[in-house]
């Protein structure tokens, strides 16, 4: 069986030589440990030490030295927009509030569907419209550091807030 050995980021290799390509949603690519099945149909197992994100364009190095390219596939998204760029700044805000993934472009936020989010949203006076994109979203501040150094953060703190009128807590 066929190992992943590396994750080489976007960008950071030439495409070209990709010998195949690894194609999912945001959860299909969300893994710690898993068998890919390439577009060629051949499959090969991944296996890290912690669950992440591979993100559209990532290179995965395989045992026998071929790269495949993962490849975010289009899904049903909300694009957040607002007046201005410091209401666009309030509603992120309000979104980072409650945890959620979200792909940050100029002018727009994508986030995944979510009927309480879209009513709070307009309910703070943003625009949301529903779209089908490939959602690729910010890896947070220690996503880059944990892959490089073999560390990541955690939350060892109960924090609670509120998501669309109910509070909760999470550990």
């Amino acid at each position: 069986m066929t190992h992943v050995t590396q994750i080489l980021p976007a960008g950071s290799w030439p495409v070209a030589r990709a010998a195949d390509v690894f194609a999912a949603d945001y959860e299909g690519r969300h893994r710690r440990r898993m068998m890919l099945t390439l577009r060629s149909g051949a499959r090969v197992r991944l296996e890290l030490e912690h669950a992440r994100l591979l993100a559209d364009g990532d290179g995965l190095v395989l045992d026998d030295g071929r790269i495949i390219r993962v490849e975010a596939l289009p899904e049903d998204l909300m694009e957040v927009t607002a007046h201005d760029a410091l209401h666009l700044l309030r509603l992120a805000w309000h979104l980072g509030n409650r945890h959620l993934p979200a792909a940050i472009g100029a002018g727009r936020i994508l986030v995944r569907h979510d009927h309480v989010i879209a009513d709070m949203i307009t309910g703070l006076g943003g625009h949301v419209r529903r779209v089908r994109a490939a959602f690729d979203p910010e890896s947070g501040a220690y996503a880059g550091r944990g892959a490089a150094h073999g560390h990541e953060h955690h939350h060892d703190h109960a924090h609670p807030h509120a998501h669309g009128g109910h509070a909760h807590a999470h550990d």
